[in-house]
């Protein structure tokens, strides 16, 4: 079982995805959390260039190094634990590339990038996908307040309107597939939104052995 938890940069994804690992961690399960981009030695290496703030790249090129990162992992990690039964999580899957780069940096369609993730991942595809909704401004405020501290990486350094197209994106996504896509309002307490994924989690984890 594949579960991905999505939105803009800001949006608590993180925060509640690291939630829902304890969570099934306490209910007995053995949960496989990555992080996208990144999982593998490969892939972590490619995420240090797509963050690097230093470095210009060109978007279909960046589209194209998340899309190898995502391939990496999939074959390394997310397949093998998923084909023996267990949980993944990820925080971000192919949806992030598909709003970021398909909407944010509007290099290709964003439904054929849909159709191209799918072939990226072998036609992995999440069994849930929990979408983070904040509008931008609140995401916007909270990275503010937490990049005083560590720095803003490449991506978070994008601007209002970047995210405002991402978010929008997302919002396609969600219509598009809305069999595995839940909108979360990610405003609210975020012990609510703990309590409301993990309700919508039970009804779908598999038997424990």
């Amino acid at each position: 079982m594949i579960i991905s938890f999505e939105g803009i940069d800001g949006s608590g994804k993180s925060t509640q995805a690291h939630r829902l690992l304890h969570r099934l961690a306490n209910a007995g399960y053995e949960p496989l959390f990555v992080r996208e981009p990144g999982g593998t030695d490969v892939s972590e290496r490619i995420r240090d260039l797509l963050l690097d703030k230093r470095n210009r790249i060109d978007p279909m090129a960046e589209m194209l190094l998340f899309s190898a990162a995502r391939a990496q992992l999939v074959s390394e990690e997310i397949r093998p634990h998923s084909r023996g039964g267990g949980v993944v999580i990820c925080d971000r899957f192919f949806d992030s590339t598909v709003a970021y780069q398909g909407g944010g940096r509007g290099i290709a369609d964003p439904r054929w990038l849909l159709d191209f993730q799918e072939t990226v991942t072998g036609g992995l595809v999440p069994d849930r996908t929990y979408y983070i909704r904040v509008p931008v401004d609140v995401a916007r405020e909270r990275l503010t307040h937490r990049d005083s501290r560590a720095g803003a990486d490449r991506m978070e350094n994008e601007d209002r309107a970047f995210f405002t197209r991402v978010t929008e994106a997302y919002d396609r996504i969600a219509e598009w597939a809305a069999d595995r896509v839940r909108v979360i309002d990610g405003a609210r307490d975020a012990d609510a939104i703990a309590k409301a994924i993990w309700q919508d989690v039970e009804g779908l984890l598999p038997e424990r052995n």
